[in-house]
């Protein structure tokens, strides 16, 4: 499963925790990962992964969001996975939760 190969990963790159929910008594950083689709054609599979970077500032998030592009495009070297794209990234502020984050969305094309 894409999104275990690629957590294991980002937990072992990054300081602050890297979880797929929002943990319920969230620190000041921490990293979201979410599946947001997925293509398949001849057993090569492109997932596409949301990477969410939460801080307690918008320079903090800004600054997570490049750490975790950088630990993205390490994730290339993995086995099963062949390339790592970013599609695109920008700032996504919670405006409901008053939490500043930045997302980061990566086309991960992997083997079966």
């Amino acid at each position: 499963m894409i999104e275990k190969t690629i957590l294991d990963h980002l937990s072992g790159a990054l300081d602050p925790p890297c979880c797929m929910e929002r943990p319920a008594n969230a620190p000041d950083k921490f990293v979201l990962l979410e599946k947001t689709g997925e293509s398949r054609e001849n057993h090569i599979c492109t997932a596409i992964l949301a990477v969410q970077s939460c801080a307690p500032s918008l320079f903090e998030a800004a600054e997570l969001n490049e750490q975790v592009k950088a630990a993205m495009f390490d994730a290339a070297r993995l086995p099963g996975i062949a390339a790592v794209r970013l599609n695109s990234d920008y700032n996504f502020t919670d405006t409901a939760m008053k939490g500043y984050r930045y997302q980061a969305v990566f086309d991960v094309t992997h083997y079966e």
